[in-house]
């Protein structure tokens, strides 16, 4: 019997995904929770094989941070990313986190049942919609300055504040945010913010 740990915060989506293991003879549903806070806490209470985890949930820790959480708590429990789209950010923090699976939503039902007993059973599964945008992974093409720079901006901070925060002066701050959005192609910095959250660079 393979025991899985399920979070999902949407309730009819959980709902639907606990029927629908609920069929398999050999799975067994332990708990199923809507937050990633509770999905590490129910994990450390009731050791599953397998944590199958939606990537957006809402509180302070979403599916990815439960996710290595729960890697460094409980070694032997495997990780099963489930998505509503293939970010390439997702896809980025789902592979550096060592994430042992990671699934579309829109996969047919016996697909999802599958990747649970192959990630149970020691094995990887990455969606194959996901597999070219895995292949196409950019590296980030920003020093780690750039990044911090375009961090704050990302948080609201303007040029100013900024400086003041890394210690810059105001001119070498927008020298660095002229980098950026050149290195990234953007239209602009507001464009490059886009760009690097989505590529799960910052």
């Amino acid at each position: 019997m393979i025991r899985v740990l399920l979070a999902e915060d949407q309730h009819v989506i959980r709902g639907a995904l606990v029927a629908l293991l609920g069929l398999e003879d050999d799975l067994e549903i332990v708990e199923a929770v809507e937050s990633g806070e509770a999905a590490v806490a129910a994990a450390l209470v009731h050791r599953p094989d397998v944590a199958v985890l939606d990537i957006d949930m809402p509180g302070t820790i979403d599916g990815l941070d439960a996710a290595a959480t729960i890697r460094a708590k409980l070694p032997t429990c495997r990780t099963l990313m489930l998505t509503g789209y293939g970010k390439p950010g997702h896809l980025r923090r789902a592979l550096a986190s060592q994430v042992d699976g990671f699934l579309l939503k829109t996969a047919p039902p016996e697909e999802l049942t599958a990747a649970i007993r192959t990630v149970a059973g020691g094995g990887r599964v990455l969606d194959p919609s996901l597999a070219v945008t895995a292949w196409d992974l950019a590296d980030n093409p920003l020093t780690q300055r750039e990044v911090d720079v375009l961090r704050l901006v990302a948080g609201g901070a303007e040029a100013t504040e900024v400086a003041a925060r890394l210690h810059l002066t105001a001119g070498t701050v927008r020298n660095y945010l002229t980098a950026i959005v050149a290195k990234l192609n953007a239209r602009n910095r507001t464009d490059a913010v886009r760009i690097a959250s989505e590529s799960g660079w910052i």
